[in-house]
């Protein structure tokens, strides 16, 4: 994380993003800094450590995935944040980066952690190199401070600062983006998270051990480039959670026996059903705040639309390696292209020959399904990601995108969220290729069973239409 020092340094040299291939950085004067909170910034992929309330109202922070929490400083018994939209460089996964926009060097930005009754003041800059704003998705708050452009206020331009002052009035989870341009700019990855914790106990919010968030996005990057195209409807080929895909999608490590929450909002062009191996869970809140207890059910797989937010809970009393993933096939895969057509049975091997002989190094795929596609190891363009990738225990894993797993662990340390590697399964529990015994090598090939029938099969006749 660094500080105000790195980001002035940054700030007056926007001209360097220029040859990242994407919109420059908008310069910040330094007199225009003067007076407001000390700028936070996080460019590590990695999951950062939950931030501890040090001044405030107590409370007990979450984890974002593959993300951080923004600091904060108080003044006069307000809590101020300071946010910078601004250009950056996401790495998608180990060997892959995006050229993308977002908040204080990350995109998503960084999640905001308040209490219920807190009053905020949230300074925002504009590093951008058009108007933007920030609206405060669930909030309860006053019209003008709803960011919407041209409706609630005038957009922040281009390296000035806004100010959003109101009061948390709900507990729940939320989320902030924009609303000026959007269609560029929540495809280009400004969106971020927003968690406001009860200020006393609550009837419908239970005490976790695990509190983890994470937003779900979506990106159209071609194969060997790095910025989106922001113009896609549907056809999308990055599947992310908080702009990272697997196996760049840290584990979620836990201890046998906790009580974990979900906190997953969907900010992308489509519905989500997040589905969680080895468990039940219990839908226990949306943006909307906690569900009464009357209304929960027990679910494996939860549907989360397009601008939704579900928290799911559930009891880790069961150690392994669990799948956490979004049961949309495609987006458990990385990169690929929607034209490629289904070559399944297609014997291609005269094919390759001739190919070759134009293009070297032409390799067939797709003759007995795409798993071929996570053990090969073929070449691709720079910046590109395999369509499945990551190696597990037993060998490739056959999925990319929206997976990672839920790490259980007797042994796992109270507080800790150190990746305990892979679970050693204990023997006789592992599934195993059958092996047949004598008894069943040599049993006769007639059906030994008084009530075994002959089955026939008959062919229509040449008259026989209308199938």
């Amino acid at each position: 994380m660094t500080q105000r020092r790195q980001f002035l340094r940054g700030a007056l040299s926007g001209a360097a993003f220029a040859s990242l291939g994407t919109a420059a950085a908008t310069p910040v004067a330094r007199s225009a800094l003067a007076g407001l909170p000390e700028l936070a910034n996080q460019t590590h992929p990695g999951t950062q450590a939950p931030l501890q309330p040090t001044a405030g109202r107590p409370y007990r922070p979450v984890v974002t995935l593959n993300g951080w929490t923004l600091p904060w400083r108080m003044k006069d018994g307000v809590k101020e944040f300071h946010l910078v939209a601004e250009p950056v460089v996401r790495e998608i996964a180990p060997g892959m980066n995006a050229r993308l926009w977002g908040y204080n060097g990350q995109s998503p930005g960084p999640t905001i952690e308040v209490v219920e009754g807190d009053r905020v003041r949230i300074f925002v800059t504009n590093q951008l190199p058009e108007v933007t704003t920030v609206h405060w998705h669930g909030q309860r708050l006053p019209n003008g401070m709803d960011g919407v452009a041209g409706l609630t206020q005038a957009g922040i331009p281009p390296g000035k600062t806004c100010v959003y002052e109101f009061t948390a009035k709900r507990p729940g989870t939320f989320m902030y983006h924009p609303h000026a341009d959007e269609m560029v700019q929540m495809a280009m990855g400004l969106m971020g998270m927003w968690i406001t914790h009860p200020k006393a106990a609550h009837p419908l919010i239970s005490e976790v051990d695990r509190d983890v968030c994470f937003l779900i996005n979506a990106y159209d990057i071609d194969p060997g480039a790095s910025s989106p195209k922001v113009n896609t409807m549907l056809d999308f080929n990055l599947w992310t959670w908080n702009s990272r895909a697997f196996p760049g999608i840290d584990a979620i490590n836990v201890r046998q026996g906790d009580r974990v929450r979900l906190r997953m909002g969907n900010l992308t062009m489509t519905n989500h059903p997040i589905h969680l191996h080895g468990f039940e869970f219990e839908v226990t809140g949306t943006d909307g705040g906690p569900i009464p207890k009357t209304a929960r059910w027990p679910e494996v797989t939860t549907d989360i639309g397009v601008g939704q937010m579900r928290q799911i809970e559930f009891l880790a009393d069961e150690e392994g390696d669990w799948s956490l993933h979004c049961h949309k096939s495609h987006h458990t895969m990385n990169a690929m292209g929607h034209s490629v057509p289904n070559l399944i049975g297609v014997k291609q091997a005269d094919l390759v020959k001739q190919i070759n002989r134009i293009v070297p190094g032409y390799m067939a795929m797709g003759e007995q399904g795409m798993h071929e596609m996570a053990e090969m190891e073929m070449e691709l363009p720079d910046n590109t990601l395999p369509m499945m990738t990551g190696q597990g225990p037993f060998g490739p894993i056959g999925m990319g995108g929206m997976f990672t797993t839920v790490k259980v662990r007797r042994d796992q340390p109270h507080g800790s969220y150190r990746d305990p590697g892979w679970y050693r399964q204990p023997p006789g529990t592992s599934a195993r290729l059958w092996e047949h015994d004598e008894a069943i090598a040599q049993a006769p090939d007639t059906p030994t069973s008084p009530h075994a029938l002959e089955v026939q099969v008959r062919k229509p006749g040449s008259g026989h239409t209308g199938h």
